[in-house]
């Protein structure tokens, strides 16, 4: 199920959005000029940036396909999906286990049309256009509408979106809340932003990236990692637990990652 019936009024191209963004370091086509311009800004004093957003796209991959295949998770909540990218959530589970079930949601209209066209009506596979600080709505709609049976086992996944989520919002009580929705057995997935070990000399680059996303139509938040430790309470961390999402799981055969700025781990509900 999808949602359907956009206007034009609902899709604003006039100011940045980091799903946008995002799409455009991974060399994706699905954004606009004033998408190009923010991320070619930050791209100009942090050229990491990149490589970034393809190793937090690999940590989902990894993530994603550990779920199925070593845990056997058969329904996944991909919340704050972003613009389609193949391979997408779905394509990596249902590789694995054909009748994995998997639910994107994101608060963008512009993903929204994308999912439309291409998550949607592919197998077991459903998209929500909808916020994460809307938990309430979200999870009412998931029920009514028989998405997510929250009497079995789910992955959640919060990648790279809760530090769009800011202090003024309390992510740890959107996580706390979703958590008790899930029954044991369960898993989070998270990716988040840090300026954890980051030299000085850095400083003035992550002033320019936080500058570009309050510009945005979300800002951008950079916690430590004991803040993103916190927000695996009440889970269990899978081996090798939170670490750099260049580190996380890396193939055996490849050489040691880079580190990139970016924590990746999983939960398991207790």
């Amino acid at each position: 199920m999808a949602e359907r019936g956009l206007t034009a009024d609902q899709i604003d191209t006039s100011v940045a959005h980091p799903a946008r963004m995002y799409d455009y370091y991974l060399g994706g086509r699905d954004n606009y000029e004033v998408d190009r311009e923010a991320a070619k800004r930050i791209i100009r004093v942090l050229p990491s940036i990149q490589d970034g957003a393809r190793a937090n796209r690999g940590f989902l991959h990894r993530a994603v396909r550990t779920l199925v295949a070593e845990h056997g998770v058969r329904q996944i909540l991909d919340i704050g999906t972003g613009i389609p990218t193949s391979p997408n959530t779905h394509e990596i589970a249902q590789a694995v286990a054909p009748q994995a079930r998997v639910v994107y949601v994101d608060n963008d209209p512009i993903v929204a049309v994308h999912a439309q066209a291409r998550l949607t009506g592919v197998g077991n596979t459903a998209f929500i256009l909808s916020d994460a600080r809307r938990l309430d709505e979200l999870l009412r709609h998931l029920r009514a509408n028989q998405l997510i049976d929250f009497d079995q086992p789910v992955a959640v996944l919060l990648v790279a979106l809760l530090h769009f989520v800011s202090d003024a919002d309390d992510p740890a009580a959107l996580v706390a809340q979703l958590r008790a929705e899930m029954p044991a057995g369960s898993y989070l997935v998270v990716s988040h932003a840090t300026r954890d070990r980051e030299k000085v000399e850095h400083f003035e680059q992550l002033a320019e990236l936080i500058d570009v996303y309050r510009h945005a139509t979300a800002a951008l938040t950079l916690r430590t990692r004991e803040q993103v430790l916190g927000f695996f309470d009440g889970f269990e961390l899978l081996d090798p637990g939170l670490v750099s999402v260049s580190s996380w799981r890396r193939e055996p055969e490849s050489t040691e990652p880079p580190w990139i700025g970016i924590y990746g781990g999983i939960g398991r509900k207790l």
